[in-house]
């Protein structure tokens, strides 16, 4: 599998990067984690508008789905050869209903899924293209999820959003690479159930044994370097943080 980090900056886009979107390709299948704010943008850098295979969206708050409406339009008025055929996107339940709404003026109340297969992710295992993910509801203040997404014997673990929680170390166990959100300063926010921080994600790391930590959805006021530092200071394993074109191949 290849990952690459189309967007990591938490809640809104800071300078250098978008919101979060991650890109994961095997097999000549790319599926896409999330589309926050900015994401589609970034995304023609790594490949055409029309080339995804899938979308999967952790939770419906703006950083993680908003960037959808650009791509509705991008799929449904397409300029050149005429509406794009549907593609599959997983997300929680009411995504249809959500985007549509927010997008305020659809044709119908039918047009987003002219353009977009809607499937509801509840926990469980299932298939996506060559993948085997496996999602766990874990803690937000809205329904969220994890995503554990496996390959030719080898493991992704992405967290979304999410507070401290036993179904994210489950996720995360043993996991090839761990991409794990970090938004809060470890001793500065202390919010149960909505995000962790560098600290927490670490101790999150080293419970489940995961070979490699990257840390991401850092907002612009929170200072990276610290989370890192706090990640390290629990974590043997090898942790870095996220940045935008940056690409792992697991």
């Amino acid at each position: 599998m290849k990952l690459t980090v189309v967007g990591c900056s938490g809640s809104f886009p800071s300078a250098e990067s978008a919101c979060s979107s991650y890109l994961v390709e095997a097999d000549g299948f790319r599926l896409l984690l999330d589309m926050g704010n900015g994401a589609l943008g970034e995304l023609q850098r790594h490949c055409g508008l029309y080339d995804l295979d899938a979308i999967f969206l952790s939770h419906l708050h703006a950083d993680h789905c908003i960037d959808m409406l650009a791509y509705f339009v991008a799929r449904y008025y397409r300029h050149d050869g005429g509406r794009a055929d549907s593609i599959p996107v997983y997300g929680p339940e009411g995504t249809e209903q959500r985007l549509t709404t927010a997008y305020g003026d659809t044709p119908s109340a039918s047009s987003m899924s002219e353009v977009f297969d809607f499937h509801t992710v509840k926990p469980g295992t299932f298939e996506i293209g060559p993948f085997t993910v496996h999602t766990e509801l874990l803690r937000h203040p809205v329904e969220a999820y994890g995503i554990r997404i496996e390959h030719g014997g080898s493991s992704l673990t992405y967290s979304g959003d999410t507070g401290v929680s036993e179904a994210l170390d489950e996720l995360a166990r043993d996991t090839d690479l761990f991409l794990c959100e970090a938004a809060f300063t470890y001793g500065k926010e202390d919010i149960p159930d909505l995000h962790l921080n560098g600290h927490e994600a670490g101790e999150a790391a080293a419970r489940a044994g995961a070979r490699r930590l990257v840390l991401t959805h850092i907002p612009p006021w929170t200072d990276p370097e610290v989370n890192l530092a706090d990640a390290r200071a629990v974590y043997s394993g090898p942790v870095e943080l996220a940045a935008p074109r940056a690409s792992y191949e697991i």
